[in-house]
């Protein structure tokens, strides 16, 4: 409520005040975590050009309160996941798509974060094998943390669990291959990881299963893997890239999936809910007619996400 005072003296300490006041309060507003017992919580909605408001891929798997698996770590994820409410020691597994900038940029911040938590435990941490053109995973952890040679080498505890640093537990998944992987499993959830077809980069997909229900996340793909639509069939909500139009450049072609193939390959899986992410101006300008070519053949329920925003299963109808 505005009150509206006439005649009314403020000093500028005063004025001063109340305006810090405000600033401090948005500023320290952090948005809540994902309610209910198993939701995805899009930390980055975007790809590698910063447009608007939203940052590069990133998601967070949250159970009954608690962020569990954190898949990509794209720049401005680091924010998200502060603003999200999340906790580093709650992590029981880092999901790396690949190995592109707007999927891992912000990966060193949140270690070095680490080092200021209560987290003492390994964490596990997910990707593909390498190749003349990528590293895999435990290639590109060195290039970042080795010492005396990595990027950040003052944070070489992540690979040793020294220095007042949690060590990375690496679970490299093999390329090519013709079946899923666990790549964890505990009491409460277990991760499989696909390949998928993203050009000439390795590239995972994953899949989140709990009693709750299963999230699938497509990662940057064209689509034409059958192994990982085998992989998600039936999953309660996928996360989706959507990258391009129905008619882009050749590159773009063989790095993403166009609508029409995002809709058949949903369709095809049976997949409940579809999350479309991974916005770019390319598929934003013609966002309209890629949502119908999607629904030309995807009949379930489809959402265009924007960062922070939480999607849960839906209850099965009684």
């Amino acid at each position: 409520m505005v009150r509206h005072v006439s005649n009314a003296k403020f000093s500028l300490a005063t004025v001063f005040s109340l305006l810090v006041g405000i600033g401090f309060q948005r500023a320290g507003a952090a948005a809540p975590s994902c309610p209910g017992d198993f939701a995805v919580q899009v930390l980055g909605s975007g790809g590698p050009v910063p447009e608007g408001h939203r940052a590069s891929s990133g998601y967070l798997i949250w159970i009954k309160g608690h962020s569990r698996v954190l898949v990509d770590a794209g720049g401005g994820t680091f924010l998200r996941f502060g603003e999200a409410s999340a906790k580093i020691e709650d992590l029981s597994l880092v999901a790396i798509t690949h190995f592109h900038a707007d999927h891992v940029a912000d990966l060193p911040a949140l270690i070095k974060a680490g080092y200021f938590s209560d987290r003492t435990r390994s964490l596990p941490i997910s990707g593909p094998s390498g190749s003349d053109e990528f590293p895999s995973l435990t290639a590109f952890l060195h290039a970042e943390f080795s010492s005396p040679q990595g990027a950040f080498a003052y944070l070489s505890g992540a690979l040793d669990g020294t220095g007042g640093e949690f060590k990375l537990d690496p679970v490299e998944v093999a390329l090519p291959r013709a079946v899923p992987m666990v790549v964890l499993e505990t009491s409460d959830l277990t991760v499989l990881a696909a390949p998928v077809s993203h050009g000439p980069v390795p590239a995972l997909g994953y899949l989140i299963r709990t009693s709750a229900g299963t999230i699938a996340f497509s990662g940057d793909q064209n689509g034409n893997n059958p192994v990982f639509w085998e992989m998600i069939q039936g999953a309660d909500i996928l996360v989706m890239h959507l990258a391009i139009s129905e008619h882009p450049d050749p590159v773009a072609a063989k790095l993403h999936a166009l609508p029409s193939v995002i809709g058949k390959q949903a369709a095809g899986a049976r997949v409940k809910q579809l999350v479309l992410s991974h916005l770019m101006a390319r598929s934003l300008a013609t966002l309209p007619e890629n949502l119908k070519t999607i629904r030309q053949y995807y009949k379930g329920h489809v959402s265009v996400t924007h960062d922070l925003e939480c999607f849960s299963p839906q209850p099965v109808a009684q």
